[in-house]
């Protein structure tokens, strides 16, 4: 039943990301505007700014998800990225007042199952579950394949389709 799971969770989310169109993946983003401890943000060093403080407050304040995936200093201003499956969010802060104007953008179910399909902004957990999940359908395919040479009157036909299978894929391919 695990592989089953797996197998169906790969198999549609294959079928959504193929066919991304079909479905409406982005909400419209929620903007928000304030004011953070300006102490944070004008150090002379762009090396001391405060990017864990940052990234609380936000947090704290507006929920935020996801891990920050970019933060950099640029002469006046801040930028900081969350990112997650199905999830963003982007804030702009001046550096001098310590205002900001936050963008966070969720995504539909669909987006976010995509996005655990490809493994995008996930995290090293769910890397070792899509890993768990590869070989666990590598074995499962491999046994199937075994069981067919213990099955003489169907082992020619059997390894005949896996021919013609491995053969029609090629040819799409090709094609």
């Amino acid at each position: 039943m695990l592989s089953f799971t797996i197998l169906l969770f790969f198999a549609v989310t294959g079928l959504t990301l193929n066919h991304a169109e079909w479905f409406d993946s982005r909400q419209r983003p929620a903007e928000y505007q304030g004011t953070l401890n300006a102490a944070w943000v004008n150090a002379p060093d762009p090396n001391a700014v405060a990017r864990d403080e940052i990234a609380g407050y936000l947090r704290r304040t507006y929920g935020i998800k996801g891990a920050v995936s970019d933060f950099h200093v640029d002469g006046d201003q801040c930028e900081m990225s969350f990112k997650g499956p199905g999830y963003e969010a982007d804030a702009t802060i001046d550096r001098k007042t310590g205002k900001y104007d936050l963008s966070v953008s969720p995504f539909s179910l669909v987006a976010i199952m995509n996005d655990l399909h490809k493994g995008r902004d996930t995290g090293k957990k769910w890397s070792a579950v899509i890993d768990f999940s590869a070989v666990l359908m590598t074995l499962v395919s491999l046994t199937g394949l075994t069981l067919i040479f213990f099955l003489h009157k169907r082992r020619f036909s059997g390894l005949l389709l896996v021919a013609a299978g491995a053969l029609l894929c090629y040819i799409v391919y090709s094609l």
